[in-house]
């Protein structure tokens, strides 16, 4: 088998929620989607999808995603799909860096690796479990008693997990109103939840201690990306007794080695662009796995393919460290395809449909913004 096209579309995908208010004072109110299709010489197609947060996030934004596929489409032609890591190696070899430029690429050809062998992505990415996924909510950040409510509407379709957005800069009220927002969020904790509290990077060191002395004692969450730098992740985690996991600064595999050498955390954030792809993710995911380190499989946005991914590569982490995955799907409002995958009292299950077991959308994407082959 081997590649012979390679079509890659734009779409944008307004956020459900109006405007989505993140650390640092970054809001969001849509999200540049790229979806690439690879087609092989049997006449079978992959699908995958890189979306960045946004150009403030991380070190990715969306026009990168689709400079980053130009430089490397040319010479990814005739290269057999199914041997993924050699398709990495090539593009690795073509492109320094600019992970969320591969990962497009890279789901793409698992979703043919599926298809060529009649079996779903997750049980080639090493097997299913069989345990149903449980799903976290998206809480951005506000007044606390929206933050509430907002949790409540989710428990109510049966959600476990509810990752809680933080931040709030000086004037807006700093760490008293952040830790209102965390009291406010887990007031209504029930049995089994569990709660992320997300700075996504923004917090100072000195932030993060005030706050957490203002919060009481008995609220049962983890502490998650409070800093932007290594440095300060490292200075914080050694002063506080509530767990760690780290997400931003996590993003190959050498700096999960780094997180298990240093014990800075104890667990991370799996997303699936940001980190690479499906095959860097398998990667990270057992390097995890070895360590003992939970681990949350998400994305930072995206549509339906980004989605169908997150459950595969869910499907295959030991249920006794995964937490949770997000359902980006409820993040935005266009749908680029269906996915073969219901949700059912806040959890999913992978689909046993030939690679991911999604049916794109041609009307949604419309004409492709380039292609090679």
């Amino acid at each position: 088998m081997r590649i012979v096209g390679i079509d890659v579309f734009q779409v944008d995908l307004p956020y459900a929620g109006g405007s989505y208010l993140l650390s640092g004072g970054r809001t969001y109110d849509s999200f540049d989607a790229t979806l690439v299709r690879l087609t092989a010489d049997s006449g079978l197609d992959g699908w995958g999808e890189s979306t960045p947060f946004g150009a403030n996030y991380i070190a990715a934004h969306a026009a990168g995603v689709r400079a980053g596929i130009a430089e490397m489409a040319p010479g990814l032609l005739g290269l057999d799909p199914r041997r993924v890591d050699r398709v990495n190696q090539a593009m690795d070899e073509l492109l320094t860096g600019h992970l969320h430029a591969k990962t497009a690429v890279d789901v793409a050809c698992w979703d043919l690796f599926g298809k060529s062998t009649d079996m779903a992505v997750c049980d080639l990415l090493g097997g299913r479990t069989n345990e149903r996924l449980p799903l976290i909510s998206s809480i951005h950040s506000g007044d606390p008693d929206d933050m509430r409510s907002r949790v409540a509407d989710f428990r109510a379709l049966g959600y476990l997990g509810h990752s809680i957005k933080i931040g709030a800069s000086e004037a807006d009220g700093g760490p008293r109103l952040d830790a209102e927002r965390i009291e406010a969020s887990l007031a209504d904790a029930k049995a089994g939840e569990y709660f992320i509290v997300d700075a996504n990077g923004g917090l100072s060191v000195e932030h993060a201690l005030r706050l957490l002395r203002l919060v009481g004692d008995e609220l049962d969450f983890v502490l998650e990306a409070p800093c932007a730098t290594w440095a300060e992740t490292v200075s914080l985690a050694h002063r506080v007794a509530v767990p760690i996991v780290v997400d931003e600064l996590v993003t190959d595999e050498a700096s999960v080695l780094r997180l298990v050498s240093d014990g800075v955390g104890e667990g991370i954030g799996l997303k699936v662009s940001k980190n690479g792809g499906l095959t860097r993710c398998r990667r990270q995911r057992d390097i995890a796995t070895a360590a003992g380190l939970t681990m949350s499989v998400q994305d930072t946005v995206g549509s339906d393919v980004s989605f169908a991914a997150i459950v595969h590569l869910g499907q295959t982490v030991d249920p006794r460290l995964l937490r949770c995955v997000l359902d980006v799907r409820q993040m935005v409002t266009t749908s680029t395809a269906s996915f073969a995958a219901d949700v059912v009292d806040g959890g999913v299950t992978a689909p046993e449909t030939p690679g991911l077991g999604i049916d794109v959308d041609p009307e949604v994407l419309g004409t492709p913004v380039a292609s090679w082959g």
